[in-house]
């Protein structure tokens, strides 16, 4: 009798793998790849196996291949991959005890599991399987996504997002252009939209002061801000004047001709400053805001992560909460606001930026591209600073080998 019920049984599974389609060998691997006819549990990467400076970056063909593990979940054959200033600092360690908590909230696993970790925050590339539960998008749709900082990242083969972190790339753009966006797009967006209010109707004849104005987020805000009718002041150095001006700044500083804050206390106040430099610029920007009329100081070098790393997540987000409350205070006492800019990874947001490059609202700008082998000295050129725009890895050459 029972192996009379093991044949039956056995008889419905083959009848039901037969009837969807599958093949035998893709139950084996216990997953659906509908894109490959074999079941891979390997790929290329560069991993680092714990913190440090470039030499604990390490390439591996043997990188864990990512799984859909929830049905909104989708995998990317990635094509390019864009470097961040993130990067460098996660390689050392930086937000590693708040990145833990986001990747194990009830700490069940042991310190130091999120190694070999992949670092790289952007990506450009192809979709080659969808959960169950991704309607949107479709297998060889490409795409591009902003990938938090707690996720496995870009500089591999392959990558597994969740769909609402995913939007549909530029037509306009190739991969390595379109690698070169998502990141200081989503952070730009959260900080400017989000927190600062900004939105395509209401920012004409608003004057926007953009301190460290080209790096990456200070080259996409620029583009952003002056597309929706913003007057925009930009600090940098003399030697990039004529590259932020070329993105649209109607004003350039030069901080290399003397104090910055005496160049700029000459000029009309500021309706938003958007700060990337960090630093004692908060001891006297906030000075050339319009006071008591809704103006705004967002800064995007807050101590938030530092505090989680030195203290622990909770002594270090009430050290956190109380900072910001009492700096917020202070400065609404003098009738501007105080607020922090973070990152904050949107498949929407994406769509929205999607449709400014199409419409040669904004573009990419790429000041250097990598080979995958070179991966190393990309994160040498990030970490010199004084960048004109992104650095980005080219992964894989084309989109016809999918």
């Amino acid at each position: 009798m029972a192996s009379l019920r093991h044949l039956v049984h056995s008889r419905v599974l083959l009848h039901l793998s037969e009837s969807l389609g599958v093949r035998s060998s893709v139950f084996r691997c216990g997953r659906l790849l509908s894109t490959s006819s074999r079941c891979r549990t390997v790929m290329p990467a560069w991993v680092i196996d714990k913190y440090g400076s470039n030499e604990v970056l390490r390439f591996t063909k043997n990188a864990s291949f990512p799984i859909i593990s929830y049905p909104n979940e989708l995998i990317i054959k990635v094509f390019a991959a864009g470097l961040n200033p993130i990067d460098v600092a996660m390689r050392g360690g930086y937000g590693a005890a708040t990145w833990s908590m986001k990747r194990d909230p009830l700490n069940i696993k042991q310190t130091g599991s999120e190694f070999p970790l992949i670092l790289g925050r952007d990506v450009s590339g192809v979709i080659m399987e969808c959960g169950l539960d991704v309607k949107y998008f479709r297998e060889r749709d490409e795409v591009w996504a902003a990938i938090p900082p707690w996720k496995q990242g870009s500089l591999a083969e392959f990558v597994v997002l969740s769909a609402n972190e995913v939007s549909h790339k530029p037509k306009s753009l190739s991969h390595v252009e379109a690698a070169a966006i998502p990141y200081v797009a989503a952070t730009a967006w959260s900080a400017l939209v989000n927190t600062g209010g900004l939105r395509k109707d209401n920012c004409a004849n608003k004057r926007i002061l953009i301190l460290g104005g080209s790096g990456g987020v200070g080259t996409f805000a620029v583009q952003m801000v002056k597309s929706w009718g913003a007057h925009v002041t930009v600090t940098c150095s003399q030697n990039a004047e004529r590259f932020v001006r070329g993105l649209g700044a109607d004003h350039v500083v030069d901080y290399t001709a003397g104090p910055v804050e005496e160049l700029l206390s000459v000029l009309e106040k500021f309706d938003l400053i958007l700060d990337n430099v960090g630093g004692d610029t908060e001891h006297w920007a906030l000075k050339l805001l319009k006071p008591w009329s809704g103006a705004k100081y967002i800064t995007l070098v807050t101590p938030f992560l530092q505090n989680t790393d030195r203290l622990g997540v909770a002594d270090g987000m009430m050290q956190t909460a109380a900072t910001v409350a009492t700096k917020t205070f202070k400065h609404l006492m003098k009738g501007v606001h105080y607020r922090w800019g973070f990152f904050a990874p949107s498949g929407p947001v994406l769509d929205e930026i999607r449709d400014m490059v199409d419409a040669k609202q904004v573009r990419a700008v790429v000041e250097e591209t990598f080979s995958f082998s070179q991966v190393p000295q990309a994160f040498e050129k990030v970490e010199k600073g004084h960048n004109r725009g992104k650095t980005v890895v080219q992964i894989s050459k084309g989109g016809d080998d999918v």
